[in-house]
């Protein structure tokens, strides 16, 4: 007779707390649920950083962040266009994860250990890094070649207050001049004045794109850091989903797609994933 007047006491308890509950505790549902109601993705992403996200002739947004938003609309509705796509500075990246005013964010996002206690990371999409132009009938070949030239070799390379330390970092004893914008960087190397330039990988594979035949990698890469698209934190199925979407564009069904993008921006082909065993425990 106790147990059973115990075990009502307990179920009444529980009664209870379930009806003092929040609706919206109870009955919780994930951004993945909440997108799929709603129909289209609101992706957070900017503007004016080629190749990444910057606006065509005919005032279309595109570049690798916005086809890896298209990515995850395609994945969620078969279509990549179904898209409301929010321009934001890089300063708001994080508060509008957090405040929701987007679904996902794709910006180029270094993901740091501080970043990472304000929103979820999904899993890298692009490793960055500081690479070296050079012309490609210039008087280096290699970045072998400009290691060897010592204190005889110049890089430009924008200005910023780490960035001697920077080119220092792979080529110790060159002559390091800084400009105030990319383009002078380019314009330096053009006319003579620099050896070769200096800036993030992806730029330069952007421009000799841009440039085809007129400049070369000097084949060596530092300084990596990861870009990955932000989720707001303690959704775990969203975040499992937005993973999965990039997953398998990268690795699986939606390879076609993710390799389209890598060589429109970066002038590169992507091997295809090699079938049989996981590539990822490799």
């Amino acid at each position: 007779m106790t147990i059973s007047l115990r075990t009502s006491a307990l179920c009444l308890a529980t009664a209870f707390i379930l009806s003092a509950m929040p609706a919206a505790a109870q009955q919780a549902t994930s951004k993945l649920d909440e997108v799929l109601a709603r129909g289209h993705l609101v992706l957070g992403t900017g503007s004016t950083n080629a190749p990444w996200h910057f606006k065509s002739a005919d005032d279309k947004l595109q570049g690798f962040d916005v086809d890896m938003g298209r990515i995850v609309a395609k994945a969620l509705f078969g279509d990549p266009d179904k898209i409301e796509y929010v321009n934001q500075s890089s300063d708001a990246r994080i508060p509008n994860i957090t405040t929701d005013k987007v679904d996902l964010t794709c910006q180029f996002m270094t993901v740091t250990g501080e970043r990472a206690q304000q929103i979820a990371f999904t899993i890298p999409y692009y490793r960055e890094g500081v690479g070296l132009m050079l012309k490609a009938d210039g008087k280096y070949a290699d970045y072998a070649a400009l290691k060897a030239a010592g204190s005889s070799v110049t890089i430009s390379v924008l200005q910023n207050v780490y960035a001697e330390a920077m080119v220092h970092a792979a080529l110790p004893e060159a002559t390091v001049d800084q400009y105030e914008s990319v383009d002078l960087i380019y314009q330096a190397l053009e006319s003579g004045r620099a050896d070769a330039a200096a800036t993030d990988q992806s730029s330069l594979a952007w421009y000799m794109t841009q440039n085809a035949g007129r400049y070369k990698d000097a084949g060596y890469g530092w300084n990596p850091q990861t870009y990955a698209c932000g989720v707001k934190r303690g959704d775990q199925d969203w975040l499992n989903f937005v993973n999965t979407a990039l997953h398998e564009a990268m690795t699986g069904v939606e390879f076609d797609f993710y390799a389209k993008s890598y060589k429109t921006w970066f002038g590169k082909d992507l091997a295809p994933p090699q079938i049989g065993f996981p590539v990822e425990y490799k």
